[in-house]
């Protein structure tokens, strides 16, 4: 199969058509993440009819700059976006686009699935909710969702679950069908179920039987996708409105998005918070231009500065291995993977090669969207970093 193949003619074809199970898999998702209003039920996230964050620009020749890759392999920018199965990359430098480059097939109207961006968006809307005093890091999870407490949640703060140092046990093991991601597929509506087999209808209920715990809560950081969705509960309970309505008119339309955006929904109607976010390259990128900006956006303060700020209160001693590999310097907060925190360079990823790269040294935003083979990879993921260090230098070195 060859992905200019996929869901071509007309009709399509049995061959061409993405299986339901492997949609989000190579080489399928080099179509379907461009597509996904196509394969699940969604719930659109609207942006004003007008208004949308005017971005300048400016010419900057970025293209051949070199790197050299983990491999210890020299690499020019061009080279490395070829080769990395870019969708969509743009880069902002001191609140201009410099360089803006889209691939296969994806154009700038184009909605990309974020993955655990997601995850990320969602996190920047409760800053405003905890800014507004209607959440509290501090508090209890259960003093918002009191249903909680027959669960591993029992006694973990909102904070932990922003951090995702609860002790709470969730398995996040991509490539095995019998761990509590792959669940999450299926009570999310993104998979069928393996046929014998019971699943929860919808995450809310996978997140009532997650009833264990395999350390104590606080201890250390460990990746759990379901604590984003635990936190998007306690932010639709405290406001009476759903996720997709509430980032809508929070950030989407006061941020001024060019685009309405998607979620995708489960049975029960609830957007995806920790994978199922979808919006364009230019829509991302302001995104982080707003936390570039300290919260500010389209000529106010939406989100509040100290929220932004606390991203760099990260504890690195709770940040271990695998996760610091490719972060040496690195920590995990508010929902964003920090990687030096020294030089204030955070991200909000996703698997698959999703990226959001906001960099306070060199004042530069840089988004890449992708439909990488691999779940993770850690020697992509370096190459990436690596690649946007060399960005950042040229960027800078060409003001002096």
């Amino acid at each position: 199969m060859i992905p200019s193949a996929i869901m071509k003619g007309f009709p399509v074809p049995p061959e061409s058509r993405v299986p339901r199970e492997h949609w989000d898999r190579a080489p399928w998702n080099r179509w379907s993440f461009q597509n996904v209003r196509q394969i699940l039920p969604t719930v659109e996230v609207p942006a004003k009819r007008r208004g949308a964050w005017a971005l300048p620009s400016r010419t900057e020749n970025l293209e051949q700059q070199s790197f050299t890759t983990v491999e210890g392999a020299g690499s020019t920018i061009n080279q490395w976006l070829d080769s990395s199965y870019t969708d969509g990359f743009l880069v902002i430098h001191r609140g201009e686009v410099v360089m803006e480059k889209y691939y296969n097939g994806m154009r700038r109207s184009t909605l990309h699935l974020s993955q655990s961006v997601a995850k990320s968006v969602t996190s920047t809307v409760a800053g405003i909710l905890v800014g507004r005093g209607l959440l509290d890091p501090q508090q209890e999870v259960c003093h918002y969702l009191p249903e909680l407490g027959d669960t591993g949640w029992r006694a973990a703060t909102l904070r932990q679950v922003l951090d995702m140092t609860t002790g709470v046990r969730y398995v996040e093991n991509y490539e095995a069908l019998d761990s509590d991601i792959a669940v999450t597929d299926v009570a999310s509506g993104w998979k069928p179920p393996a046929p014998g087999r019971n699943y929860p209808a919808c995450i809310w209920d996978q997140i009532l039987t997650l009833t264990d715990t395999d350390m104590p809560h606080g201890q250390l950081f460990r990746y759990r996708s379901i604590e984003t969705d635990v936190l998007a509960h306690c932010m639709e309970r405290v406001t009476g409105t759903r996720l997709a309505e509430l980032i809508s008119r929070e950030l989407w339309k006061p941020m001024g998005a060019e685009r309405s955006a998607s979620f995708t929904v489960d049975r029960a109607g609830y957007p995806l918070a920790d994978g199922g976010f979808n919006a364009c390259l230019r829509d991302y990128a302001r995104l982080g231009l707003l936390h570039l900006n300290g919260g500010f956006a389209n000529g106010r303060q939406i989100v509040p500065a100290e929220w932004i700020d606390d991203i760099f209160n990260a504890d690195p001693t709770l940040f271990g291995e695998p996760y610091n590999i490719a972060s040496p310097l690195g920590a995990y907060r508010n929902q964003f993977w920090v990687h030096d925190l020294q030089r204030g360079i955070y991200m909000a990823r996703g698997v698959f090669g999703q990226l959001i790269y906001v960099d306070r040294s060199h004042g530069m935003v840089a988004v890449k969207l992708s439909s990488w083979p691999e779940f993770i990879s850690v020697p992509r993921l370096i190459d990436t970093l690596q690649a946007l260090e060399r960005i950042g230098q040229a960027l800078n070195s060409s003001e002096t």
